[in-house]
C-alpha cells in the first residue's frame, strides 16, 4: 500500500506541474493566433498619423493609445501610491511591531486582500458622493479616484510578502547586525532588508499585475470610452481592461472582436514590460548589494 501511495504521489506531482503550463501555454497560444492578425499601428493610432500623435497631440478616436497610456498613467500611479506604504508596513510589523498590535494589524490586512475588487470600486464611487455633500460639491471621478482605490486593493500585497520575506529570514540574523555595533534600524536596512530583496520584489511584482489588469475597480471610479489621453489626475481616461470587456461586450462585427483579442494581447505584453522592468531593478539593486 504504501508503494502504491507513492506512485500516486510521483504521478501528481509530475502532473500537477505539466497541467499549469499546458494551461497556461493553450491560453496563450489561443490569445496569439486570435490577436496577432490584429496587431497593427491601425490598432494603436486608427486613422491618426503616428507621429502627429506622439509628437504632435493629435487625438486618437478609433485607436487604443489612449488605453495604452491611461493604462501606464494608472498602474504608476497606484504603485507610487501603496508600494512605499505597503513595503514600510510590512518592515514595521516584522522587526518592530509589538505582538499585540501586530495581530490586528495583520488580521485586518489578510481582510482588505479578500475584499472583492467590485467593493473597492462601490467605496470610491461612496467616497465621491460623500464629498460632494459636505467639503467638495465639485468633485468628480478621475484619474485619481481609480488609482487611490487600486492602491488600497493591492496594498495587502506589499504588506504580506514584505513580512515574509523578512520573517523567513534565519533567526541569526538578528544578531549579526548588534554585534557588528549596528542599532536596531541599521540591522534592518543593512542586513535584513538586502537579504529579502528577492521576496519584497516579488510583492511589487504581484502589485504590478493587479493594479494592470483590475475592471471592476475603474468601472466606477473614472475609465469611459473614447476619453482620450489624460491631461492631468483630475481627467477621465481609457484602459485596456476596460477596452477589452467594451470590445467583448458590444462588438459589431467579427473585425472588432479580434480588435479585442488585440487589445488583450497589447495588455499582456505591456504587462509583461512592467514585469521585466521591475526584474531588472530586482538585478541591480542585488548586485549594487551583493
Amino acid at each position: 500500500m504504501s508503494k502504491v501511495k507513492e506512485l500516486l504521489l510521483c504521478i501528481v506531482t509530475y502532473t500537477a506541474p505539466i497541467m499549469t503550463v499546458g494551461a497556461i501555454v493553450l491560453l496563450l497560444g489561443f490569445l496569439c493566433i486570435k490577436g496577432i492578425p490584429a496587431l497593427s499601428l491601425s490598432l494603436l493610432f486608427g486613422d491618426s498619423s503616428p507621429v502627429d500623435v506622439l509628437f504632435h497631440g493629435m487625438p486618437v478616436f478609433d485607436g487604443i493609445w489612449p488605453a495604452c497610456v491611461g493604462t501606464l498613467y494608472l498602474v504608476l500611479l497606484s504603485c507610487s501610491m501603496s508600494i512605499p506604504i505597503g513595503i514600510m508596513t510590512g518592515i514595521y510589523l516584522a522587526e518592530f511591531a509589538p505582538e499585540n498590535f501586530k495581530r490586528p494589524v495583520t488580521f485586518l490586512t489578510d481582510l482588505l486582500a479578500g475584499i472583492p475588487s467590485i467593493i473597492m470600486g462601490l467605496f470610491g464611487f461612496a467616497l465621491i458622493l460623500l464629498a460632494r455633500n459636505t467639503f467638495f460639491p465639485h468633485a468628480v471621478t478621475g484619474l485619481w479616484l481609480s488609482a487611490l482605490c487600486i492602491a488600497v486593493l493591492v496594498l495587502p500585497y506589499c504588506i504580506n510578502t514584505t513580512v515574509i520575506a523578512l520573517s523567513s529570514l534565519p533567526e541569526e540574523l538578528k544578531l549579526t547586525g548588534p554585534s557588528l555595533g549596528f542599532s536596531p534600524v541599521q540591522s534592518t536596512f543593512y542586513i535584513r532588508i538586502p537579504l529579502a530583496l528577492r521576496g519584497i520584489m516579488s510583492g511589487i511584482i504581484l502589485s504590478i499585475g493587479r493594479a494592470s489588469e483590475d475592471t471592476a475597480v475603474i468601472l466606477l471610479t473614472g475609465v469611459v470610452a473614447n476619453a482620450g489621453v489624460p491631461r492631468n489626475l483630475f481627467d477621465k481616461y481609457e484602459a485596456l481592461p476596460f477596452k477589452v470587456y467594451y470590445l467583448a461586450a458590444q462588438f459589431q462585427s467579427p473585425a472588432e472582436l479580434t480588435q479585442g483579442f488585440g487589445t488583450a494581447l497589447i495588455l499582456l505584453l505591456q504587462t509583461t514590460c512592467l514585469f521585466l522592468v521591475a526584474h531588472y531593478l530586482r538585478r541591480t539593486m542585488e548586485r549594487k548589494w551583493f
